[in-house]
């Protein structure tokens, strides 16, 4: 795609490598500006950068152009800035601040600094279209002017300086340099911007036990404090952020390197700091240097996140499991800014893929995750493609390629990986069921080919996925803290049966597709895949490793013939009693447990599963107070204090998994055909769920189901689309075809 920016020069300057560049200049247009029918202003970096045009923000997005695969994909955002450049007069002056972000972002952990570059660099054009049809075209060139900023120090993980006495003066004047940058990578952002979503108060401001001055917002979130302060000059305000307290202080031990602390230099007036180069994963702060008596009114958290628009929503009788789909939504919040993250506050904050793939179907209810997920597909395909032995990586952008781990940190070494690796699968199959986009199918179709590809050179004779390092049931509760992929599972059944779903969704793609012969192959992979998974790993209903992971895999998944699979269902329901409702999954079951237990008739079971409150389960970290989803079922021990392990985040939303179930058994509403093109409503009740209320905004309009027991009856209303077809379900299996509009059902 050919825009301006092919004529623009990227521009660096010679700046302290933690501060923020300032690149700006003054433009005469060559008629009077009210003479413009059009402008249009277009840039992007390497790094992020903030437009500003007459002084003013060009866009209320923030962190631009946020994080692609900058190697194959470097995305430029374009405004409309007509009414911008009408209203003045006289020159034009252009200004662009550029800082770090996740180009040099020293991203990673254990050390890694991976950074894609040491020179960040912007690009810049302005095109104006005058009434008489002549153009003009101001873009990026060596005549541009660079100075300091009053942003002395910006680091994704660590925080950002701002000094207020360096507002509204020159700054020292840098060298302008020009940086080569291949166009060819030039994209139109494909994905939604960053953006503020909400602001949040303070619920409490205290001092801890050692003295410290401490704020709680109440939720776990991402973005930063915007702070309104008077102070003596040079004063400075430090604001260290964390997701939890321990022993009354501010816990900072799971951000492991990550600083996550911003420090504000005060002018001696008014000042209003918002360190827009940043972000971070917090409910409490802790403030330093405050002049005076801090009041409520002088912070606000800003809620930041990839702009979504919330599609589903549900809520029931018991308070506990409305929380947690709460606390799922407000990871997938804080994990979707630009891409899918596994955690938001440590120094990692990587698109790991298994998270992803196992959180894309609740995702994909919750929020609108088309264009987000797509474009992250998008990156998906060019890392695999690019990757040497065609292998979809683990983290998405793959920064782990320019890591620098040390030597006393041993990376396993990487083939295909089940569960990460099929993410290029699981998550267009995701989008198909919520959006019904065949033209995004087909867009993510090749990625899914290529990992297939990969997993086929990596089998067996047998015809088995049984050689290389898994990732498996990572984070079974069973499991060392020191050794997450160390699970009762074991983990080429758990592989060999993933790749038996992928392989089955990609015949189905194919067909889709209109690609026959793709669909054959595909298929027989499949059938190969399920007679060595019986062969192998099956005997009298019973799957190798015996517990409750590669049970719900093998049920779920299609895996077992019908005496097999009841057999299993069997054993699986056994399985979960005897842990007393514990749930004793990781990454791999956690989506799948429930699925299978109620598609097998242990109704009850999935739902005490659900209900439970001891640790660990779903609802654990709901009793201690948690308003996200936690990367371990304990990340908070009974007593209040942190899991020893150095993976402890309190916002990972993939075990979090489990809304898909909710929404779907509990709530009622699935998808009949892709995209909600028929619907199917069929809520399952349970033990202990009195009530629930649903709703999802599709394509055609809302549907919605609330369902109730009210003496021994059981009451369903229910709305659908008009022209949509529904498939109404009731307990006991009476079925009920509907086109449109609401309906009352009692059983």
């Amino acid at each position: 795609m050919h825009t301006p920016l092919h004529q623009a020069d990227f521009l660096t300057a010679g700046a302290p490598r933690e501060a923020a560049i300032r690149i700006q200049r003054a433009v005469a247009p060559a008629q009077p500006r009210d003479a413009v029918a059009s402008a249009r202003l277009s840039a992007t970096a390497l790094g992020v950068y903030e437009a500003r045009l007459d002084g003013a923000p060009v866009s209320d997005s923030v962190l631009d152009p946020g994080w692609n695969a900058y190697e194959w994909r470097l995305p430029f955002q374009s405004w409309d800035v007509t009414e911008a450049v009408r209203g003045g007069s006289g020159d034009l002056s252009l200004e662009v601040l550029l800082g770090n972000g996740w180009y040099r972002g020293d991203l990673g952990f254990e050390g890694a600094n991976a950074n894609y570059g040491e020179e960040i660099a912007v690009a810049l054009a302005l095109e104006l279209v005058f009434d008489d049809g002549t153009v003009q075209t101001v873009a990026t060139d060596p005549e541009w002017t660079a100075e300091t900023s009053e942003v002395l120090r910006n680091s994704l993980y660590n925080g950002e300086t701002i000094d207020a006495r360096l507002r509204g003066v020159p700054g020292e004047a840098l060298a302008v340099q020009t940086v080569e940058v291949d166009r060819s990578r030039l994209v139109a952002q494909a994905g939604p911007p960053v953006k503020r979503q909400e602001t949040l108060h303070p619920e409490r401001i205290w001092a801890s036990p050692s003295g410290r001055t401490l704020v709680d917002f109440g939720q776990n979130l991402v973005g930063w404090v915007r702070v309104t302060v008077q102070g003596p000059r040079g004063a400075e305000l430090v604001l260290r952020h964390a997701e939890v307290l321990e022993d009354g202080e501010l816990g900072t031990r799971p951000l492991r390197a990550a600083q996550a602390t911003d420090v504000f230099v005060l002018s001696g007036g008014e000042d209003v700091f918002e360190p827009t180069l940043t972000f971070h994963g917090f409910r409490y702060v802790e403030v330093t240097g405050w002049p005076g008596e801090l009041h409520a009114e002088d912070l606000e958290a800003v809620v930041v996140h990839s702009e979504m628009r919330r599609l589903g929503s549900f809520e029931c009788s018991d308070p506990l499991v409305t929380q947690l789909v709460r606390n799922s939504v407000w990871g997938q919040k804080g994990n979707f800014l630009s891409v899918p993250t596994d955690c938001p506050q440590r120094d990692e904050r990587l698109g790991w893929t298994g998270d992803i793939a196992a959180y894309a179907a609740s995702a994909s209810f919750q929020f609108d995750t088309a264009d987000f997920l797509h474009d992250w597909l998008e990156d998906l395909h060019a890392e695999t493609r690019h990757s040497p032995a065609g292998i979809v990586p683990i983290v998405v952008p793959d920064v782990l390629k320019y890591a620098h781990f040390g030597d006393d940190f041993a990376f396993p070494a990487l083939g295909a990986t089940a569960i990460w690796g099929d993410a290029a699968v699981w998550v267009p199959e995701a989008l198909w069921w919520a959006y019904g986009d065949r033209d995004r199918l087909a867009a993510h179709y090749p990625a899914m080919v290529l990992h297939l590809e990969s997993v086929e050179r990596a089998l067996s004779p047998s015809g088995l996925w049984d050689e290389g390092f898994q990732f498996g049931d990572w984070l079974d509760p069973d499991a060392p803290p020191e050794n997450p992929a160390a699970a009762k599972a074991d983990p080429y059944v758990v592989a060999t049966a993933c790749l038996y779903r992928s392989a089955s969704f990609a015949a189905e793609a194919a067909e889709i597709l209109g690609k026959a012969v793709d669909a054959e192959r595909w298929r027989a992979l499949a059938e190969r895949t399920r007679a060595a998974f019986q062969e192998h790993y099956v005997e009298d209903g019973r799957v190798r490793s015996d517990c409750v992971t590669v049970y719900a895999l093998a049920i779920c998944f299609g895996l077992l013939d019908d005496v097999d699979r009841e057999r299993a269902a069997d054993r699986l329901a056994e399985l979960v009693r005897a842990g007393d409702y514990r749930v004793t999954t990781g990454f791999a079951g956690t989506p799948f447990v429930t699925w299978a237990l109620s598609d097998t008739g242990h109704v009850e079971d999935a739902y005490r599963l659900l209900r439970e409150k001891e640790n660990p389960s779903w609802l654990y970290p709901v009793t201690m107070g948690a308003t996200t989803v936690w990367e371990r079922w304990d990340s908070m021990l009974p007593d209040g204090s942190i899991n020893p392990g150095e993976m402890t985040s309190f916002n990972h939303y993939a075990l979090g998994a489990v809304v898909d179930w909710i929404h779907q058994v509990v709530g009622g509403v699935r998808p009949a055909e892709p995209g909600y093109a028929k619907v199917r409503i069929e809520p399952v009740p349970g033990p202990g769920i009195t009530w629930a209320r649903t709703r999802y905004e599709s394509a055609a309009g809302e549907i919605a189901a609330h369902w109730s027991t009210e003496d021994e009856a059981f009451v369903l209303d229910v709305r659908i689309p008009d022209g949509v077809p529904a498939e109404i379900v009731l307990p006991g299996g009476a079925a009920h075809e509907v086109v449109g509009g609401e309906h009352r059902f009692v059983a």
